[in-house]
């Protein structure tokens, strides 16, 4: 609804609402924001399914970098049912999330609330276990994953995150396609602490002719919500990091996290 107000109109109200409430509770608002993405509920699949999609909310909140494609859910539902992988999305996901969000910001309330409905949903999804969980977020994977090893009376679940998933199962099955010429990337916080950064460095091979990282990557100080608040973090979190990305001439950008994705756009200038 805000892309319909001019943003010099709306800089105003948000401006002097960060000064009475705060920068630490009210976002300062981009135009360079995306849109809100799709619902996240897939009606059953026919066949049986081969493994759990638990798509991240954040697809939801931020859509695709282009609008007009498909997004993270669509494009990974794509690729599976190329490489002939039949998907389950939990009953109820619009209303599930991995409780980062809430454990991030010290809500203990809310984060118990969300695990119980979310882990009730995963262990009916995946028959207990039989099925593996594959998320599409690695900030999202790791929540999980903490979340499932930490709570003993939780049978085991395998958490995968959707990156390493491709590079071993989608990959290898696709048939010959045309590869971009160049591609930038940057592994996350997440990705390094789950070690999935080879799978990452795979999948991008795959993809692309040339694979470059960035010699000044690291954290993009996103953090959640917190390039939002202050936004001046990630600047300067990524400087060094822009700075190389300038000289690679990559023909595309990746990374594995929407929100490591918006933090990068902004500081780079690059999609």
């Amino acid at each position: 609804m805000v892309r319909t107000v001019p943003t010099p109109v709306l800089m105003l109200p948000n401006k002097l609402g960060r000064a009475v409430l705060g920068t630490d509770t009210l976002p300062l608002y981009s135009s360079k924001l995306p849109g809100g993405g799709g619902r996240r509920t897939r009606a059953a699949p026919a066949l049986a399914p081969r493994a759990v999609y638990f798509p991240a909310c954040v697809q939801t909140m931020f859509g695709p970098a282009t609008e007009g494609t498909p997004g993270v859910q669509g494009s990974f539902e794509q690729l599976c049912e190329r490489a002939g992988i039949t998907l389950f999305v939990p009953s109820g996901i619009d209303g599930l999330c991995c409780g980062t969000p809430w454990s991030s910001k010290g809500l203990a309330a809310g984060e118990a609330t969300m695990l119980a409905e979310t882990l009730a949903a995963l262990r009916t999804a995946t028959r207990n276990g039989e099925l593996a969980i594959i998320c599409d977020a690695s900030s999202c994977t790791e929540g999980l994953r903490t979340t499932i090893d930490g709570d003993r009376n939780v049978p085991h679940l395998r958490v995968v995150d959707a990156v390493a998933f491709a590079a071993e199962r989608i990959l290898p099955s696709l048939s010959e396609f045309r590869k971009t010429d160049s591609l930038a990337l940057h592994p996350t916080c997440s990705s390094t602490r789950r070690g999935i950064n080879d799978s990452l460095l795979t999948h991008a091979g795959g993809v692309a002719e040339t694979v470059q990282v960035p010699e000044n990557w690291g954290c993009c100080g996103f953090a959640g919500n917190r390039g939002m608040l202050q936004p001046e973090l990630t600047e300067s979190a990524i400087r060094a990091q822009a700075a190389d990305v300038a000289t690679l001439d990559a023909t595309a950008f990746v990374s594995c996290n929407r929100t490591c994705e918006l933090g990068l756009t902004r500081a780079t200038g690059m999609e």
